[in-house]
């Protein structure tokens, strides 16, 4: 239980601090879904009780006072610290055994009571649910107003909620590092298990960097192979980290990503769809290159066209085939508009089902054109990793990705972000796996040394 609050903890400040549009949302449930039609069927029932305890002769007024003694304590709730003269109003005006005193008396002014409760909302409440007030001064019906009053007091605590996490947010962002470092320290302690898939995830990044080597080695005649070959942890770190870019999310991420899990996923996702962009524009290029040299603005055009049609290409239900057949035909037609535009003959019969052959192929395993530009995505982004933290810059863009540029950059940002991010709260905890992994002779300063310094 220690660690799973710890865990709990751990996520929500680490989505707070680093996502800018985290909030809390007014949820309800949907009325036709069977908790909405039990919800409804029940506060239906309370609300019709409570208007007929008020018709009565004399009024029963208790469950009338019980919600008044609610409301009070949401409004105590909403106020800060030395707002003693409000404070003290909203006691004493919502008293409740004065309240019950007047009820004996059948003396209970409860248009009054929701008069001031709705007036006190108005001073308490954002900008945005002025007009949720102004409604619930034009409600007659008390029962009504009674059940409006708690709908917007519901929102009013989602609200308090909503500015308490943007106060918060730059205090976790200066702290969050030590923060998110010894929370997890603290899950560590109560689940030693809590490093098994990330030491998992980097003897993998291991494996693939000696299989690397071993490649350049068989392929170079003059190779020493007796030698034990060298590693560097950043480089090992690097990898794994790249593999994260196409990792298959069905399985658990690496226990010091999880924070991150959603934001890599999107990014995955992102590349996944820039690839195919990149994949049709050096096709497109290749195949007409000579017809569209001179229509300056064609990569944008290319983009417009596919986008839409890729959207939500990462759904299983997603048919890529048919979606790159449909962007084949539009290229086609896009190419075909220039040249008439231009009194040039269009496209051959052959030369179009060629060019949509192609982009439809791209789809296929192994295809040559995807490899290369998956290769040179990969490339970018290990250059980038590369890269001081503190330079600002981005690496050069390898050929065939200009298409992309401006987005690569952008996705590129983000990703070396959560990196760069990760590498300073986890680094200690890398710095020991890969000690054990890599040099497990050696003193552990010398790996830690290594990857804080990267």
């Amino acid at each position: 239980m220690a660690a799973t609050r710890n865990l709990s903890n751990w996520t929500l400040a680490h989505e707070i601090a680093v996502n800018a549009n985290f909030c809390i949302k007014h949820e309800d449930f949907p009325q036709n879904s069977f908790a909405g039609t039990v919800k409804q069927i029940v506060h239906k029932a309370f609300w019709d009780h409570l208007e007929s305890e008020l018709n009565e002769d004399p009024p029963e007024y208790e469950h009338a006072i019980k919600l008044f003694e609610e409301i009070k304590e949401i409004l105590l709730s909403f106020l800060t610290p030395g707002a003693n003269r409000i404070h003290n109003q909203i006691c004493e005006v919502l008293d409740t055994d004065l309240i019950r005193q007047q009820a004996e008396h059948n003396a209970v002014d409860i248009p009054g009571l929701a008069n001031y409760i709705i007036n006190t909302m108005g001073k308490l409440c954002a900008p945005v649910r002025d007009n949720d007030i102004k409604q619930l001064k034009a409600t007659d019906n008390i029962v009504e107003l009674l059940r409006q009053i708690f709908h917007v007091l519901d929102l009013m605590k989602v609200d308090m909620a909503n500015y308490t996490i943007k106060s918060l947010r730059p205090y976790l962002w200066h702290n969050l590092v030590d923060y998110e470092r010894t929370k997890f320290q603290e899950i560590l302690e109560e689940t030693p298990s809590a490093l098994n898939l990330t030491t998992e995830w980097i003897k993998e990044s291991i494996e693939d960097e000696l299989s690397s080597i071993s490649d350049e080695s068989s392929s170079s005649p003059g190779a020493d192979s007796s030698s034990k070959p060298i590693i560097s942890p950043t480089l090992v770190l690097n990898n794994g980290y790249l593999k994260l870019l196409q990792w298959d999310y069905c399985k658990t991420i690496p226990e010091t990503l999880l924070t991150d899990e959603v934001r890599l996923q999107e990014l995955r996702e992102k590349l996944n769809q820039l690839k195919i962009i990149a994949c049709i524009s050096l096709i497109t290029n290749n195949m007409v290159g000579s017809a569209i040299v001179d229509v300056p603005d064609f990569a944008d055009q290319l983009k417009r066209i596919s986008v839409p049609l890729l959207e939500g290409m990462n759904k299983k239900s997603f048919d890529l085939k048919e979606a790159l057949n449909a962007i084949g035909v539009q290229i086609c037609s896009k190419v075909n508009k220039s040249l008439t535009e231009r009194g040039l003959p269009t496209l051959s019969e052959e030369m179009q089902s060629n060019l949509m052959g192609q982009i439809a192929h791209i789809v296929e395993k192994n295809n040559p054109v995807c490899s290369l530009i998956d290769k040179r995505i990969q490339l970018f982004l290990r250059s980038l990793l590369a890269l001081p933290g503190v330079q600002k810059c981005m690496p050069t863009m390898p050929g065939g990705l200009s298409v992309i540029q401006t987005e690569m950059e952008f996705v590129g940002s983000q990703y070396a972000s959560i990196v760069n991010f990760n590498k300073k709260v986890y680094g200690p905890f890398y710095a020991n796996i890969l000690r054990k992994l890599l040099f497990p002779e050696a003193p552990i300063e010398k790996a830690e040394a290594e990857t804080a310094g990267n």
